[in-house]
Parts: C-alpha cells; sequence; structure tokens
C-alpha cells in the first residue's frame, strides 16, 4: 500500500522562508498549504507550485477565527492529517525601544509570540490525529542572545525558543514532536524594513557595512526539511548561527562585548 501524501502547513508563505520552504516541500511530492496575510504574495507563491498539490488561503495569524477556519480548509483537502506545522509567520520592527511606537511593539509581540501559540492551539487536533507529527516554530538568533535596538523581536524569539522547548516535552504524550529553526539573517524583505527612529537606514545596510554574512532563502528551505525529519529540537541556519550558539553557550562575555561593538558601536 503506498504511503498517504504528507502535507504541511506553511504560514507566512507569501514571501521569503515561507515561500523557499513551501517550494521545496512541493518538489519532494507533499501537499503544501500556502498561508499569509499577504493576498498578492499568496498569489505569486502558489503560481509557482503544482496546481494539484497545495491550497492557499489569506488571514492574519494574530486572528483566532481565521486560524480555525485555515486549519478546517486545509483539513479538508488533506484528510485530516497535519505532518507539519510551519508557524513561520513573523514580522521584523526595531530601533530603540523607547523610539518604539506602541502599534510596533503590539504588532511584533502578536505576530511573533501570539501568532506562534494560535498556531499551536488550532492545529493540535489535527497533529494529534497525524502519525509522526511535528510542529516547526521559526525563531531566531535573535533567541540565542539579546541585540540592541532589537530587544522587542529578541523577546519574541527568545519566547518562541522557550515556547518550542515545553511543548515538545508536553506533546510527547501525543506523539507530536515541536522543534524550532533558527536562522541567522536571511535574505528576505524584513532585512529592508525602515527602522521605528525615522532613519532611513535599514537592517541590511548595517549588516553589509560591518560585513555581515547574510544567507539565502534556499539554505532556510533546506534546514527547515531538516527540522521535519530529524531528531535535534533547534536547528541552526548557517555557520554564523551555529558559532553563535556555541559562543553564547561557553563564552557569553565575549559574545556580549561583540554584540556591542557590532551594533551600537561601543569599544
Amino acid at each position: 500500500m503506498a504511503e498517504p501524501q504528507k502535507s504541511i502547513f506553511v504560514t507566512g508563505a507569501g514571501s521569503g522562508i515561507g515561500r523557499a520552504t513551501a517550494e521545496l516541500f512541493a518538489k519532494r511530492g507533499w501537499f503544501v498549504g500556502l498561508f499569509d496575510v499577504n493576498p498578492k504574495g499568496l498569489e505569486e507563491t502558489a503560481a509557482m507550485l503544482p496546481e494539484g498539490q497545495r491550497i492557499s488561503m489569506a488571514f492574519d495569524v494574530r486572528d483566532r477565527a481565521g486560524w480555525a477556519r485555515a486549519v478546517e480548509t486545509f483539513g479538508q483537502a488533506t484528510n485530516r492529517r497535519m505532518h507539519v506545522l510551519f508557524n513561520n509567520a513573523g514580522v521584523g520592527k526595531g530601533g530603540p525601544i523607547e523610539e518604539m511606537s506602541a502599534e510596533d511593539i503590539d504588532l511584533v509581540l502578536d505576530v511573533n509570540l501570539k501568532g506562534v501559540i494560535n498556531g499551536v492551539n488550532a492545529a493540535l487536533p489535527l497533529l494529534r490525529e497525524t502519525p509522526g507529527a511535528r510542529i516547526v516554530n521559526t525563531a531566531s538568533v535573535a533567541g540565542v542572545f539579546g541585540a540592541p535596538n532589537l530587544a522587542v523581536y529578541c523577546a519574541t524569539k527568545f519566547g518562541v525558543r522557550g515556547l518550542t522547548e515545553a511543548l515538545d516535552v508536553e506533546f510527547s504524550r501525543y506523539g507530536v514532536r515541536v522543534v524550532s529553526l533558527m536562522p541567522w539573517f536571511i535574505d528576505t524583505a524584513i532585512l529592508d524594513g525602515q527602522p521605528s527612529d525615522g532613519s532611513n537606514r535599514r537592517i541590511r545596510d548595517t549588516l553589509t557595512e560591518n560585513k555581515t554574512p547574510i544567507y539565502p532563502v534556499s539554505m532556510a528551505a533546506e534546514r527547515a526539511w531538516d527540522a521535519a525529519h530529524g531528531s535535534d529540537i533547534h536547528y541552526m541556519v548557517g555557520k554564523e548561527a551555529e558559532r553563535a550558539r556555541f559562543f553564547a553557550r561557553f563564552f557569553p562575555g565575549a559574545m556580549r562585548n561583540q554584540i556591542k561593538k557590532q551594533f551600537s558601536g561601543e569599544s
């Protein structure tokens, strides 16, 4: 008897890591659910995948009712199977915390952390019905060390990391793994966002000046594949991410000093 087609539910599928991961999994035979707040981005991603191998729906991960509709639609298309929930949607807003607007702070918290929790709760019934299911949460190297001018973003990614570790134990009674993807800086639109302090400098500009590596989305997609199949709990993306984890664990003082020099211009 042929093995049933595997399925993955991808948030943030309209661009960046979500789009690259959707493409990769589709190429490898999976059925892909494409979900994003941006309908135009969703259309572009859907056009890249075989028609009978995907569904798409626009919704906001902050909306619990939207999650319920999206999961129900996905379940109808997959015979109530969800092998992987890829909780990937995220936003990057930064700047000195006192200069961030209340709206931007709430957006980062609500999308990057609450949106992940919403997804876990909405998808858990399908995941429990699917043998070997797992959740892959997109965290970040910003969940390994705190970086100035990214305080709220780091708080959400540390939160996703902690949530992942807690739920991997909690959901073991259901046979559901929970793991995270922890990228270094990836070549996505987040790097082109304007900071909250009103300047015209982008994150990408600072990284380029400091000769900081920026990795392609294809590398993140391959690591998402590893996260969907491997036995580890955290999957770093890029050598710099691995290096950051090592230094944060064994040489935290040196790591903090390096961060101060690189991001704040302090000696």
